[in-house]
């Protein structure tokens, strides 16, 4: 049981903190994309490719965070978190934000740890539509 519940902890914890990015992030997101942008304006990444990533960055972490935090499709969700975390930690590195890299490779480690330990994920609607 207790594998159970270090699993659900991970989980709802990772889920939680994508789930809040996105979700205070989509009533401002317009203002969030033109600070992304701004804050790209002197890399090597143009407009039109950080426009789009900016627009759609707090839904896919919405998306990402609600499907966590249900448990549901666990496996596909945090190879996406995993693999958005890769993308965002290219864009730091691009423009050298070396404070937000951290909190990039944190949130990177606890997708893999979902990963790792996905058959302990006993306490989601995975398990419970696996029944």
């Amino acid at each position: 049981m207790m594998n159970k519940i270090s699993y659900l902890i991970v989980r709802l914890t990772i889920g939680m903190s994508m789930f809040s990015h996105g979700l205070v992030r989509i009533p401002k997101l317009y203002v969030f994309s033109e600070g992304m942008i701004a804050n790209f304006s002197d890399s090597l990444l143009p407009e039109v490719i950080v426009l789009p990533f900016s627009l759609m960055l707090p839904f896919l972490e919405f998306i990402i965070g609600a499907f966590l935090l249900l448990g549901y499709k666990t496996g596909w969700f945090a190879q996406a978190g995993g693999f958005l975390m890769v993308i965002l930690i290219f864009g730091t590195s691009v423009i050298e934000n070396w404070g937000a890299l951290p909190s990039q490779l944190i949130h990177s480690a606890f997708f893999v740890v979902l990963l790792q330990f996905l058959p302990a994920n006993q306490l989601s609607l995975d398990a419970y539509f696996k029944r």
